[in-house]
């Protein structure tokens, strides 16, 4: 990693983006009965929006346990400062006994609302997820105008993948380079399909659980040496960002395997990401636990960082996270991350989709980033997100309807100096895919 001036990071390292959603399972009810306590509900969806309904009496108490009041205030006030006040009902379309989509217009677009309505007789929601918003006349420079007026700093790559040849549509700052968190998971993946490619190793090899590392969904708490196929590693680290199966898989394809991947699929500054580190470094060297460590790493040379890496290797472990160092701001974003540019995010979509991998682009599409109804012009959409206080990356790689054509939508956000809003920039890239999808 090449020295560059300090910034300042935060805590959610490496989440997955996905849409505000929560569904829950209840018995069955009769259909009559249930799609009108659906209308109804849905009925009463400009005034949630507006905060004309209590919290307490549209949601049941499962979906009031999983989404607090204050956070689903936080989702509705964001909604409504990026798209204006909702309006009205467009339509509603119901999927089954007791869910369905709503289209609700607000000021300037139209949400995609799935909502799902509770058996109880008070037939409160129990799953409510916005999967997107179509914009009227929305066009690349309206969306790029945005994008460039958040705080920090933004670049965006539309384009279209013709074999090797990347066409661009639109684009800002793609040649800038971004933290992208999570986002550098494509290039493990990339690597370990050559591997397969190759005859060195199978997708039904399994291999222990080698190494844990902090924010791990799929892995936390388990047990050291659990077996797992290289499969089960690629798809957790791909769909829900697990970082303990990362970790496993840098260990055992390697580093600088990885690195040289990276340099292949045509990084434009691999320096950046050179020694690669490991989810578990580099929280362990953002934390206090760490600060003469961290100011040795961040001064030297790509050797020079590498010793270091190496020599600490018993040190920065799980054990030694500081987690208590992530719970407010940005922390080094600018010095101890993972870095693309969003032409390098589009060279490196080139070769994945090259390597014809079947269980490479099925790890991808688990997790699509923007729900169903933003994918569903897309015979195939595949996606890995990044975010962390101050960092949020989106990237997707989709096949076309229309005509089978291949694109690429990635963004990047980066602020030093505050934590950014996730549902802002899913909302630019739902946006972005669907002019791509036209």
């Amino acid at each position: 990693m090449r020295q560059y001036k300090w910034g300042a990071l935060g805590a959610a390292i490496f989440a997955a983006l996905s849409p505000l959603t929560i569904m829950a399972q209840s018995p069955a009810v009769d259909a009559p009965v249930a799609q009108k306590a659906f209308e109804r509900r849905a009925a009463e969806l400009v005034d949630l929006f507006a905060g004309e309904i209590a919290y307490d009496d549209y949601f049941d108490p499962y979906f009031q346990a999983a989404v607090p009041e204050p956070q689903f205030d936080t989702f509705r006030a964001s909604l409504i400062a990026q798209y204006g006040k909702p309006l009205a009902i467009d339509r509603t379309s119901a999927t089954g006994d007791r869910s369905g989509t709503v289209m609700l217009r607000l000021e300037r677009g139209i949400a995609t609302v799935l909502l799902d309505v509770g058996a109880a007789a008070d037939a409160r929601v129990t799953g409510l997820r916005v999967t997107g918003v179509a914009v009227a006349g929305d066009s690349f420079d309206m969306i790029g105008a945005e994008m460039a007026a958040l705080a920090g700093q933004t670049g965006f790559l539309v384009a279209e993948l013709d074999g090797a040849t990347i066409r661009s549509i639109a684009s800002a700052n793609a040649n800038r380079q971004f933290a992208i968190g999570s986002t550098i998971k494509l290039y493990i993946l990339d690597e370990l399909a050559a591997q397969v490619a190759a005859g060195k190793r199978r997708w039904s090899d399994v291999v222990p659980l080698s190494h844990f590392s902090f924010s791990s969904a799929a892995t936390a708490n388990w047990s050291a040496d659990t077996p797992v196929t290289l499969q089960t590693l690629a798809n957790w680290m791909i769909s829900v960002s697990d970082n303990g199966a990362t970790d496993t898989l840098v260990h055992l394809i390697g580093r600088e395997p990885i690195e040289a991947r990276m340099r292949a699929a045509g990084h434009s500054d691999p320096s950046r990401n050179i020694p690669l580190l490991t989810t578990v470094e580099a929280f362990a060297l953002k934390g206090n636990n760490f600060i003469d460590l961290r100011q040795r790493f961040v001064r030297g040379n790509d050797a020079a960082q590498r010793r270091l890496i190496e020599g600490n290797r018993q040190r920065l472990t799980l054990a030694n996270v500081d987690g208590v160092s992530f719970t407010k701001g940005p922390r080094f974003i600018d010095s101890l991350e993972w870095f693309a540019s969003p032409n390098d995010i589009g060279r490196l979509m080139v070769d994945l989709r090259a390597r014809q991998s079947k269980p490479l682009l099925a790890a991808m599409a688990i997790n699509n980033g923007v729900g169903p109804v933003a994918a569903a012009d897309w015979t195939y959409l595949g996606y890995k997100g990044g975010s962390e206080n101050g960092v949020l990356s989106m990237s997707l790689l989709g096949q076309r309807k229309a005509d089978g054509k291949w694109f690429v939508v990635t963004a990047s956000w980066n602020n030093p100096d505050a934590n950014v809003e996730p549902d802002k920039l899913v909302g630019l890239v739902s946006r972005l895919l669907a002019l791509a999808a036209k």
